[in-house]
């Protein structure tokens, strides 16, 4: 995704690498344990109304304080408890804002209460929440609303300490109006009645940004044992049928890498304006309908959510300056799961796109200290901000290397050790070489040598040693391609009847930036790329048609960013529209009309893009 260039420090820190700058507390003398949450979820003032107890876990002898992360929330009241249920008011102070971490909530605890309780109401337009009118959902009945609380934005909707480094269990009672369900990241029951009365459990410790909850008119559609899909009743088949090898993914993944200990896994279709692909909340994937498609070729979505059970909620980084330890691991597991299931050549497409699309893009844009896997401390940036495709396909590329060195046979034993040594706990980068070092070069020390290490961990782009990715698929797509501008002859449909997305991604972008508008025509008239509704098709082909001048194609582009919200699939039109004067102004407009039904976080990320353009930088 287009991400914004943040100062990041770059001198040598003595500060221990787990240390997380992008939060106040100070878990190293107090730490969360336990949340026990009672809120009223009201969609008339579009708020979270409630309290938020904490069982505490005091580290320092010393300590006298709890210092939590908020941003924007009314803090009414603050209690300590002595754990026999005798409550007594504990002094606070909220401290300003600040435009990234937020505020900064100091409590007063003396006495070291076993359990504080924190009275409060979130803001209509907390930066973790979305609230959705009924005309912004499928059904167009019941309103919607849903969090998305990473990096940093749980703390818009729950006072925490919002970092990965601090992992706790959850309790929670939701009160809300009778026609809606509520769904957590937790134990949701498949057979759960909708009464407005909502009470959820989470056995397993998990960080904050894992916490999550969504309430609508949602209905559930079993793929399994234990799996299954909610969505709006309109949706629920068609994702059902999309995602019913989840199962199978499930089965896959624990040959390879032990275990699923969350118990179950669902899979929750969101509204088309959720900003991401898929977000993996324990036990409850949040999913994006634009990977619905139809012929499962964008059902890696699932793989790499479900791939994060192992790499990122059990063994999550301790600050996001490791994020690579989260989606590196889960894009390297997803891989493998695509390629168990769905063959060696989806899984090679997958990994040669992820890999061209990175030199083009990231390996250009970022300055080199944010290609680095092991990034310097993020001092003043946003994580959100700060997370690239580095992470992702550097990252997995990283580990594809170690596998091709030392062979499948020993590194999945190792990957799997990885996950179990470190199961529920947070890690560094550091923590993460110490065993690598010990537990596979030891015994293998021609993999790879200290130099060769450094390069992938600690230096920009990627080093010269790493192997390509290579389709053979993709070299039919390419003769096709070449053909065609040679001859002007488009492949036939025996050629082109079975290609699935990453096919006709690799075909549109091979086409080059800009293309003759007659053959642009010709494509459209061929294979109606204009208003697909292939949400991986249309971010390519929208831009190329804008650059090239193909003004029929400008109002279904028009449409595709209204309609849809995830970030990584509109910012790309945006960023063209922004380019010139008057396709600033359409996207201007379009950005007017479609604002109301995108979340917080697109909504953010266009604006920043087009008040760039409009100053001319």
């Amino acid at each position: 995704m287009p991400v914004s260039t943040p100062t990041i420090a770059t001198k040598v820190s003595t500060v221990p690498r787990a240390h997380d700058e992008t939060s106040y507390a100070e878990p190293d003398k107090v730490a969360i344990a336990a949340l026990k949450l009672d809120l009223k979820l009201d969609f008339d003032s579009k708020t979270l109304h409630g309290s938020a107890e904490y069982g505490l876990n005091w580290k320092d002898p010393k300590a006298t304080q709890l210092v939590l992360d908020t941003r924007d929330l009314n803090v009414e009241s603050v209690e300590g408890g002595d754990g026999s249920g005798n409550w007594s008011p504990l002094q606070f102070a909220l401290a300003p804002r600040d435009a990234v971490l937020g505020s900064k909530l100091t409590i007063e605890t003396p006495t070291r209460p076993s359990k504080v309780r924190v009275t409060y109401t979130t803001s209509p337009n907390a930066s973790g929440l979305q609230w959705l009118d009924p005309a912004m959902t499928e059904g167009k009945k019941l309103p919607f609303m849903f969090s998305q609380s990473e990096a940093i934005h749980a703390r818009s909707w729950v006072p925490l300490q919002d970092t990965p480094g601090v992992r706790f269990t959850y309790t929670a009672h939701i009160a809300t109006r009778a026609d809606v369900m509520v769904l957590m990241s937790a134990d949701n029951n498949p057979k759960a009645k909708r009464n407005g009365d909502y009470v959820f459990d989470m056995p397993q410790p998990i960080p904050s940004y894992l916490l999550a909850i969504a309430a609508g008119d949602l209905v559930f559609k079993p793929t399994g044992a234990r799996s299954g899909v909610w969505a709006e009743p309109a949706m629920a088949g068609k994702a059902a049928h999309e995602f019913e090898d989840t199962e199978k993914m499930i089965a896959t993944t624990e040959q390879l890498y032990g275990p699923y200990r969350w118990g179950r896994y669902d899979l929750l279709v969101l509204p088309p304006s959720f900003p991401y692909g898929g977000m993996e909340n324990p036990r409850l994937t949040f999913a994006t309908p634009t990977v619905i498609v139809g012929d499962k070729s964008l059902v890696s979505l699932v793989a790499h959510e479900l791939a994060h059970s192992w790499s990122g909620n059990l063994v999550t980084n301790a600050s996001w300056k490791d994020i690579w330890l989260n989606e590196g691991f889960t894009t390297y597991v997803q891989g493998r799961i695509t390629e168990a299931l769905y063959g060696k050549e989806l899984a090679d497409m997958e990994r040669q796109i992820d890999q061209t699309e990175l030199a083009a893009n990231e390996l250009k844009e970022l300055p080199p200290q944010m290609q680095q896997l092991r990034l310097p401390a993020l001092d003043g940036a946003d994580p959100d901000d700060a997370l690239s495709e580095i992470a992702y396909v550097k990252g997995a590329w990283f580990l594809q290397t170690l596998e091709q060195r030392v062979g499948r046979d020993v590194f999945d034993p190792f990957l799997r050790g990885w996950f179990d040594a470190h199961a529920f706990q947070s890690a560094t980068t550091d923590a993460f070489v110490d065993y690598l070092k010990k537990n596979l070069l030891a015994q293998h020390p021609d993999a790879m040598g200290d130099a060769e290490l450094d390069a992938w961990l600690n230096q920009p782009g990627i080093p010269a040693s790493a192997i390509r990715a290579a389709s053979r698929g993709f070299a039919v797509v390419d003769t096709a391609r070449i053909a065609w501008l040679g001859n002007g002859q488009l492949p036939t449909s025996q050629v082109t009847h079975d290609w699935v997305t990453q096919q006709w991604v690799r075909f549109i972008e091979g086409l080059g930036d800009t293309l003759d508008v007659a053959k642009l025509k010709q494509l459209d008239a061929e294979y109606h790329f204009t208003g697909t509704p292939n949400g991986e098709i249309a971010m390519r082909w929208y831009p190329l048609a804008i650059r090239s001048g193909y003004a029929e194609a400008w109002p279904a582009a028009g449409e595709f960013i209204t309609r849809v919200g995830r970030r990584k699939l509109i910012m790309p039109t945006y960023a063209e529209l922004a380019k010139t004067p008057q396709g600033l102004q359409f996207a201007k407009e379009i950005f007017e009309k479609a604002k109301p039904g995108y979340h917080p976080l697109t909504t953010g990320s266009v604006q920043a893009l087009l008040d760039k353009a409009g100053t001319g930088k």
